[in-house]
């Protein structure tokens, strides 16, 4: 309980500090394009005497996303903000986290003429809370703040045909993959094991290689908006046939001011993250898929 109010307290500072920031940059300049986007959905089942089974269960979520971009002259930067946070409670499984993220990318441009840019990217990406694997019994933790935490940077080409469309060339990229908790390097029988590729007995992973980035974010009709952000890693120094895949799709749909409906689809797969067997020891790599359907309040400032 206390560890779900810690990670409340640090989703509402993030959430005022946007806005703040927002409010007060948006009116002093206008060469900076802002746009953000909070919610909140909640879904309760209640069951009494139902003769086809079930149990009662509670969810929540909760979301901001916020974009911050410039532009002046030759010079384009474009930044964004995503945070998400949910629980599902249910009487026979207790509390289980179903959505975490910390997002941050900044992209900083200069124009080389057609829609072309020497760009460099960074992005960084963690979780605000404990994780754990429910497939197992008893249940292990199988992540937690900044462990994962990945932090890449890179150099390359930008093209952006449209405001609405970006394709980021990173040829030279880097990669760090950062592991604090040593309880993650041992599987479920005490064998040391590796995490997320960082080597046992380690807390870092460096990799280099090339980076792909196609995002898209543009309204597909009215009051419908689509975001989708695909990104393609290869690590030229171990395996680069092995391709990292990072896929965000957010499909928005406002039906009033207040009230909304959203569907987000996130597919990964990495080569370094390896997937538990059921008994707790460490398997192989597998491709990952997160959909989540909500209905619920959201505002955009």
């Amino acid at each position: 309980m206390l560890g779900n109010l810690f990670v409340m307290k640090r989703l509402l500072f993030l959430f005022l500090f946007a806005g703040i920031v927002s409010a007060n940059g948006q009116s002093r300049d206008s060469v900076w394009t802002r746009a953000g986007a909070a919610g909140a959905t909640l879904s309760q089942t209640s069951l009494s005497n139902w003769s086809a089974g079930g149990e009662g269960s509670v969810a929540y979520n909760l979301m901001l996303n916020y974009t911050a971009n410039y532009k002046r002259a030759k010079t384009i930067w474009d930044n964004r903000l995503e945070l998400a946070y949910g629980m599902t409670w249910s009487e026979s499984k207790g509390s289980q986290k179903n959505n975490d993220r910390i997002y941050l990318s900044s992209m900083y441009g200069y124009d080389i003429g057609r829609n072309w840019y020497f760009s460099a990217l960074g992005t960084f990406q963690t979780q605000f809370a404990n994780g754990f694997d429910y497939s197992v019994n008893p249940k292990r933790k199988i992540s937690q703040f900044m462990a994962p935490g990945y932090i890449s940077v890179g150099l390359g080409f930008t093209w952006k045909p449209r405001t609405w469309f970006t394709a980021t060339f990173s040829p030279i990229t880097w990669r760090g993959t950062v592991v604090l908790d040593d309880d993650l390097f041992r599987d479920a029988k005490g064998n040391p094991i590796d995490a997320y590729g960082v080597k046992h007995g380690k807390h870092f992973l460096n990799e280099l290689g090339a980076n792909v980035r196609l995002e898209l974010n543009k309204d597909i009709a009215r009051g419908l908006n689509l975001y989708s952000r695909l990104d393609l890693f290869s690590n030229y120094l171990r395996k680069p046939q092995n391709v990292d895949v990072k896929w965000d799709i957010v499909l928005t749909s406002a039906l009033t001011k207040w009230l909304s409906a959203n569907l987000t689809l996130n597919m990964v797969y990495d080569d370094d993250v390896k997937m538990l067997r059921k008994d707790g020891t460490m398997g192989g790599s597998k491709f990952q898929i997160r959909q989540i359907l909500g209905l619920g309040l959201q505002t955009t400032f």
